[in-house]
């Protein structure tokens, strides 16, 4: 194993004084190619270009003698630190940070940065990142190859958004560009590169004395999940289907959450849509009715939160939309939870209010690829001052779970 490794983070400017005298006893040294050209590598250290980072590792750990390893930015934030100290290279490490290239992204837009998100783009994970950038007003994107600023604008289709593209951050080559999303796909953007996506502010503003790193979802909206209307102010009207029980279980069984894209087909009020967006998850709220779509997105304004609202009758207008992980249909029946299906969502809830239907539901279901859980809802609400019935909700909950290697 190597004597001693030196992760040294590098932002452009000169070398500090530790960072210097640690590459200068290098006699191996891993980076980029930009790293491994700086003059301050000794010429007589062995050269590792930092393409697998495991590879890398490995012939670290296999050297005898002093190590150093060159990254951009803070290597402790979302670098190479973690690879180097899994348990299967057995590297101990000392670390020589700079500023991160996410810090340097918000200094030249001149934006504090405590209120964000920072999620990586690669292209395992491009879809979740652009869920990210769908749900939230301030997200940073450390993009790769492949998953960078066009990619994003791509399937960011449909929703605006302001990109800060900061290329080569540090360098003589250094380039800040600000242009909104729809126009990103239209560039060829120089690695490597931060993406600052902007906007889309939610209702209730940042806070002025934040105390979280990153949105908080939950800011300025009521507490608890599943209300009823009149206790978080919402336009919708109970009836069949829109009870808060029901609503409770079907988040339950759906658990939305970041990096999520939740379809809400039939999004009525907006209640169901505006409870997974405060859970974090994108989500997309269809409704054929104009005014459903009105209402969701007042209930989104009043509540902070960000989501998409498209007018249209499912399930022909489902057709046009990005991949959901889950989907809660509100209204449709067997046709739609069907067509839901063929999407392939990790999970899906539907609601039925005969046994008919909840079989019909069901079968739909399992001929998808999904295993199918129904449970029988009895809500009875109660006047607490003489336990007299208030109003009663009886309704056939279906939830769907796709089971591993279906179609």
């Amino acid at each position: 194993m190597a004597d001693r490794v030196t992760v040294i983070g590098w932002d452009g400017s000169p070398l500090t004084a530790a960072a210097g005298s640690a590459l200068s006893a290098a006699t191996l040294v891993a980076g980029a190619a930009h790293h491994l050209a700086l003059p301050e590598v000794p010429a007589g250290a062995e050269r590792v270009r930092l393409g697998s980072v495991g590879l890398a590792a490995r012939r670290i750990a296999g050297h005898r003698g002093t190590a150093v390893v060159l990254a951009d930015g803070d290597p402790g934030f979302f670098g190479v630190v973690r690879a180097l100290r899994a348990p299967e290279h057995g590297l101990e490490v000392e670390v020589v940070p700079a500023v991160s290239s996410v810090a340097a992204a918000f200094a030249r837009a001149g934006m504090p940065w405590d209120d964000a998100r920072v999620v990586v783009a690669q292209e395992k994970t491009l879809r979740r990142a652009v869920n990210v950038c769908r749900a939230h007003p301030k997200v940073a994107v450390l993009t790769s190859p492949g998953a960078g600023p066009a990619e994003l604008a791509l399937l960011l289709d449909g929703v605006h958004r302001t990109f800060v593209v900061c290329e080569q951050l540090g360098t003589t080559r250094e380039q800040v560009s600000v242009l909104t999303s729809d126009k990103a796909a239209d560039h060829t953007w120089r690695d490597p590169n931060v993406v600052l996506v902007i906007g889309g502010a939610g209702g209730t503003g940042a806070s002025a004395a934040p105390w979280l790193m990153g949105s908080d979802p939950a800011a300025g909206a009521v507490r608890g999940w599943a209300g009823r209307p009149e206790e978080d102010g919402s336009e919708e009207r109970p009836g069949v289907g829109h009870d808060p029980t029901l609503r409770a279980v079907q988040l339950a069984r759906l658990g939305p959450r970041a990096g999520d894209l939740v379809w809400d087909v039939g999004s009525a009020g907006g209640s169901f849509a505006v409870e997974a967006a405060r859970f974090g998850a994108a989500v997309i709220a269809v409704d054929a009715d104009p005014a459903a779509r009105a209402r969701t997105e007042t209930a989104a304004r009043r509540h902070g939160v960000l989501l998409q609202t498209v007018t249209g009758r499912a399930p022909h207008v489902l057709e046009s939309l990005p991949e959901p992980d889950v989907v809660r249909v509100g209204a449709g029946g067997v046709p739609v939870v069907t067509a839901c299906a063929d999407r392939r969502p990790e999970r899906i809830a539907a609601h039925a209010t005969t046994r008919d239907e909840a079989e019909a539901i069901g079968t739909a279901l399992a001929a998808g690829g999904y295993a199918v859980e129904t449970v029988l809802l009895q809500a009875v609400g109660l006047d607490p001052a003489d336990w007299t019935e208030r109003e009663r909700s009886v309704v056939f909950l279906l939830s769907g779970r796709r089971t591993t290697g279906a179609p």
